[in-house]
């Protein structure tokens, strides 16, 4: 930090010594002034330097009270003009004055009584030594009212474009942090919808064949051998699942080999005949014309058919379900049906499972119905968009 800096800042704590500051070259100068004369340098006219500090003894309040400052200087400097006009010197107290007024008041304010005060320091030093008020010396004292006004105004646009600027430079950082916070909060909620979806889903099917190899090891150790390599496979699947998730947190310098692929609808095939091997039937159909689908619509589909059939596998007595698809022009609907029995309680689950599924549909624009059909059984319907519309911020 440079000296320059340093000096600023103290004084923007001392606000009276700033204030008082300009008052002592003001009186040095006044002093100066009375010793000149015709024939070269004399002493000091001592009577008349009291006067010039006393019409500077206002700038002490400059800052709290500009406008009753600048009316008392310009009064105190028009007697001094009046009383000794032979000092000739330029009411320099009240030019500082009109410059404080300028940048502390109101633009119509300043204006008016620097217009005012030109006017009267002029007419003032015209009359006082009989001189035109069109005069180039007479005029001079006008130029210098009007300038201090012109600069205060200055200096207080400049200010006033420096605060708004650092205004909104606050004011995007503002948004920027709570951008930031939005999209944080966006995706740990995305990521714990994921990491529901994997667990839930692969857990129950290795809970459900974990308890048939229990159950079929004494009797048919060949079925239960068959039920322990489902579970094999089913904990394999959880795992790279589980890989592929916490990977979306991992820094873009890392290895990509060590990321697996993001399920899609293709791989429908497969989540059915882990269902299958569980002892859930899963029959998947498609309707229209297939047409290709954005990534996000893809894997939040897969999802929803997987919270489905695991909630339907968890909480429905059935040993059936079938899902759906259904393409359309702009969109794709799913459908996930059990055939549970009539009235049939879905369990007693947190319900964690729908409304991520809901979270997830309205993520991309889509939207999530669910409920007990009349003839029995369960139904979950997504009407998801083919293609995302552009986000705008």
């Amino acid at each position: 930090m440079d000296v320059t800096t340093v000096w600023r800042q103290w004084l923007a704590h001392h606000e009276r010594i700033r204030d008082v500051l300009p008052a002592v070259p003001l009186v040095l100068i006044a002093t100066a002034a009375t010793a000149v004369g015709k024939s070269g340098w004399h002493d000091p006219r001592w009577l008349e330097v009291p006067w010039a500090a006393l019409s500077c003894l206002p700038l002490i309040v400059r800052s709290r009270w500009p406008l009753g400052v600048t009316l008392v200087t310009l009064a105190l400097d028009l007697t001094l003009m009046a009383v000794a006009p032979h000092t000739a010197t330029t009411p320099a107290a009240s030019l500082v004055a009109l410059y404080t007024l300028a940048t502390l008041g109101s633009r119509r304010t300043a204006w008016t009584v620097g217009l005012a005060a030109a006017v009267a320091i002029t007419g003032v030093y015209a009359a006082t030594h009989q001189e035109s008020v069109v005069a180039g010396v007479s005029l001079l004292r006008f130029d210098f009212a009007i300038a201090a006004t012109a600069l205060g105004r200055a200096v207080r646009s400049r200010r006033d474009h420096l605060a708004e600027a650092r205004a909104r430079a606050e004011r995007a950082e503002r948004l920027q942090e709570e951008e930031a916070r939005r999209r944080v909060t966006e995706e740990r909620v995305r990521i714990a919808r994921d990491l529901h979806d994997v667990v839930a889903h692969h857990i129950t099917l290795v809970n459900a064949q974990a308890g048939v190899a229990h159950h079929l090891m004494r009797a048919n150790p060949e079925q239960a051998y068959a039920a322990l390599a489902h579970i094999k496979d089913n904990s394999r699947a959880a795992l790279d699942e589980l890989r592929a998730t916490v990977g979306l947190l991992r820094q873009p310098d890392d290895a990509p080999s060590s990321r697996a692929p993001i399920p899609c609808l293709a791989d429908l095939d497969s989540l059915a005949d882990g269902f299958h091997a569980s002892g859930l039937s899963v029959w998947v159909a498609r309707t229209g014309t297939p047409s290709p689908l954005a990534p996000a619509t893809e894997l939040t589909a897969y999802r929803i058919i997987q919270e489905a059939l695991t909630n339907t596998h968890k909480h429905a007595s059935t040993t059936r379900a079938d899902v759906v698809l259904d393409y359309g022009a702009h969109g794709l609907r799913v459908t996930v049906t059990d055939d549970g029995r009539p009235g049939a309680a879905k369990g007693s689950g947190t319900g964690h499972g729908l409304i991520g599924m809901q979270e997830r549909a309205a993520a991309i624009g889509g939207t999530v119905s669910s409920g007990p059909r009349p003839e029995g059984g369960f139904r979950v319907v997504a009407e998801l968009p083919v293609s995302l519309a552009p986000q705008t911020v």
